[in-house]
């Protein structure tokens, strides 16, 4: 093996073998999304208030996005060992947060609770950055596709399980906390043999693209099913044979994309030298290759004699005869992470992400006490209609957003510029405190929230390249917990001060808060910030728009070549 290269072995199965078992692992990986349905129980069993209760929130949101750590390994480690690490830190983490809810230890202390929260919703941050990096290196010419559809599963995970919630565990809690324990490092198990790093695909064929339509479709299936599903769930009294049913029906949706594998083992095509997608062969001298190659090594198109003469070039400045060229890379070519946070772009994208997902991510958090605010019965539905929007705004971020790649040869940034108008529009409607708006600004939040997730990963890949991806879209990531903080004390401190005006003189022991004033300061507040997005989305759209027209300019992705480090 080469110096800090990750081994591969020979052999191996197709990355769409991968792309499928990534869709699980992304599902179990969001199970930090499902903190509203036990937020109520761990309020109570810590008897907290709202603000100690939204900053074991922000645990959540810190451990999700505390990346860093996974991003540097991704480049040393096989990306099984990055899915061992992740599922123990789930069953740790939940395991602790279960005995607490259900009694079954003495109580536990509040800070032992909050870095339970934070590192088992880091288990999901070294699951994500495993399947994340290694699918997006495996198919580096359809990266916003990817990241959609890995993006959709992520999106889809707060449905799945309110889905198990209600269905099966009855509603409980405990229960719920039992199955994240057991559940989570179950999957990790299961899909660590799959998820494992092969030969870049470099020329998207039909056959292709039609793969990446169905597992698209599929995806939308899946959607669908779980809005029925839900719906369902809130009409009927349904009993044990229909709930098992649906889980089951679910099971076999969230295993669609492992389809494609199958065809092209029962029917396989032939497959020329040029365009093979099996996993990286082993070298002459028994030596594995590396798992990302350079740039120049990733070019599409015919560059024999280019190629020719690099190597050239390389030989003789390794025998001293000429100097190796040394310089800065430029915008869509591969940078080191000490060269990335010395562009401005970088510094765009951390605050943008940081307004956007950061106030996006504290309305879920306390989405049930939202919906108590504003005269809501069954606050799971809003949790739902949030997923459910999330979802369909990170699969149609991907996809819009490679149609405006490659047709109009628009950066992906002028999607999140859509997105910081709506979250404006949003943030006023609930605001607004009425039970008639709720849902529609909760489903708008929701689509602006999965949009910026996409197209976040798409832009840095593109504008840093793939081969410190990891390091540097985590550090962009910490953005979300940074903000989640902030936004997460300005809303528990309102929302406290309300509660002591209402509950002022009054004996009853209810301690939630009722009326639009718990949260309309702080949702004015979030518009704010929404309008300061807009206007630093416009400025990076302006900024990178000449960069889309190189990497574009043909209709189809053209990397440039990479500077010599």
């Amino acid at each position: 093996m080469r110096g800090g290269a990750v081994a591969v072995k020979a052999g191996s199965r197709p990355p769409w073998l991968g792309l499928g078992a990534a869709a699980w692992v992304q599902v179990a990986g969001g199970a930090s999304s499902t903190f509203a349905l036990y937020s109520h129980a761990l309020k109570v069993a810590l008897g907290a208030d709202q603000r100690r209760l939204a900053l074991l929130g922000v645990a959540c949101d810190v451990g999700d996005n505390l990346g860093l750590f996974p991003g540097v390994l991704c480049n040393r480690l096989h990306p099984a060992l990055l899915l061992l690490v992740g599922g123990a830190a789930c069953l740790l983490g939940y395991g602790a947060v279960w005995l607490l809810v259900s009694g079954a230890a003495p109580a536990l202390p509040y800070w032992l609770i909050w870095f339970a929260l934070c590192l088992a919703a880091n288990g999901g941050a070294w699951m994500g950055t495993a399947v994340l990096v290694t699918n997006m290196r495996n198919f580096p010419v359809s990266r916003g596709s990817v990241a959609g559809i890995l993006k959709g599963y992520s999106g889809l995970s707060a449905a799945v399980f309110t889905e198990i919630y209600t269905g099966v565990l009855r509603d409980s809690p405990t229960n719920l906390l039992l199955f994240l324990t057991l559940g989570v490092p179950a999957v990790c198990l299961l899909t660590m043999y799959f998820v494992r790093p092969c030969e870049p695909s470099l020329v998207e064929t039909n056959a292709e693209q039609v793969h990446f339509m169905f597992a698209q479709i599929a995806l939308v299936v899946l959607g669908a099913y779980l809005v029925g599903a839900t719906v369902l769930d809130h009409v009927l009294t349904l009993n044990d044979i229909v709930n098992y049913s649906l889980l089951i029906i679910m099971a076999v949706l969230i295993f669609a994309p492992l389809a494609i594998p199958l065809k092209m083992t029962l029917f396989p095509r032939r497959k020329s030298p040029s365009n093979s997608s099996d996993c990286l062969p082993k070298a002459d001298n028994g030596h594995t290759e590396a798992l990302l190659p350079s740039s120049s090594e990733s070019n599409l198109g015919n560059f024999e004699d280019d190629d020719s003469m690099d190597i050239d070039i390389l030989y003789a400045e390794g025998e001293g005869a000429i100097k190796p060229e040394r310089r800065r890379p430029r915008r869509g070519e591969d940078f080191r992470f000490r060269e990335a946070i010395l562009k401005a772009d970088f510094w765009l994208l951390f605050a943008i992400y940081f307004v956007g997902v950061g106030s996006g991510i504290t309305v879920l958090n306390n989405l049930a006490q939202i919906g108590i605010a504003a005269g809501a019965v069954d606050t799971t539905i809003l949790l739902s209609v949030f997923s459910f929007c999330n979802f369909f705004g990170r699969l149609g971020g991907g996809t819009v957003s490679e149609y405006l790649v490659r047709s109009r040869t628009l950066p992906r940034s002028v999607l999140i510029v859509c997105t910081q108008v709506a979250l404006i529009v949003a943030y006023l409607l609930l605001a607004w405190g009425h039970h008639a708006t709720l849902y529609v600004s909760v489903a708008l939040l929701g689509i602006s929230y999965g949009v910026q997730f996409t197209v976040m990963i798409s832009t840095s890949s593109e504008l840093f390249g793939l081969k410190h991806f990891g390091k540097i879209y985590n550090f962009i990531a910490l953005a979300n917990p940074v903000g989640a903080f902030l936004f997460n004390t300005l809303l528990g401190y309102v929302y406290d001060l309300e509660v002591q005006k209402q509950k002022a003189g009054m004996t009853d022991t209810d301690i939630a808060c009722h009326g639009p004033n718990c949260f309309r300061l702080t949702f004015f507040v979030f518009s704010g910030a929404a309008c300061l997005g807009t206007l630093l989305s416009t400025v990076l759209t302006v900024r990178v728009r000449p960069v889309y027209q190189m990497l574009y300019g043909g209709g189809s992705f053209s990397q440039p070549r990479s500077s010599a480090h």
